[in-house]
């Protein structure tokens, strides 16, 4: 959890290509990220008791699929999502292939797919709590992505839905 956490806020940004990005941005994402990392952590240190068959129990193994293929979908959109603009470019694109074929904010779908696998795998409010955060805060995102694109693209598919492929 701390890896990944490190990774998007410290690496990722590094890779992106467009607009700067605002520094007090970077920096209230960062207080939140220390600050979930040490909830999710203390809870699983100190609060959390597993049985020890709890790796071959179904909760733990559903959740870690669930979390890995979340975070494959977030990684592989991520990278779709770099590769649209070249070094210089701030123009938005039609991002193209994987689940952006289905849906506008892939990328949203994965991370969301990837924090409520963790919260299964744990089995632990305060992994569904920041599961739920991540989906009422960056669902909307995703829906109004969608509507960005299809009122500035008119050649956007109209069969692809804002966050859940097929559904909405």
């Amino acid at each position: 959890l701390c890896f990944l956490i490190y990774l998007r806020t410290f690496i990722y940004p590094f890779f992106t290509r467009g607009r700067p990005f605002p520094l007090q941005l970077l920096f209230f994402g960062t207080l939140f990220c220390i600050y979930n990392g040490f909830l999710q952590g203390y809870y699983l240190i100190y609060c959390a008791e597993y049985p020890n068959d709890w790796c071959t129990d179904i909760r733990f193994t559903s959740g870690l699929f669930l979390f890995l293929l979340g975070m494959g979908i977030n990684i592989h959109s991520d990278l779709l999502l770099r590769q649209l603009r070249k070094p210089g470019e701030v123009t938005y694109k039609i991002p193209q292939g994987g689940l952006f074929t289905y849906v506008s904010g892939a990328n949203y779908f994965g991370e969301i797919v990837e924090w409520f696998g963790f919260a299964i795998a744990t089995w632990s409010l305060p992994a569904f709590a920041f599961a739920f955060f991540t989906l009422c805060c960056i669902g909307p995102r995703a829906y109004h992505h969608h509507r960005y694109y299809l009122k500035t693209f008119t050649d956007y598919p109209k069969s692809r839905k804002a966050l859940i492929p097929f559904v909405f």
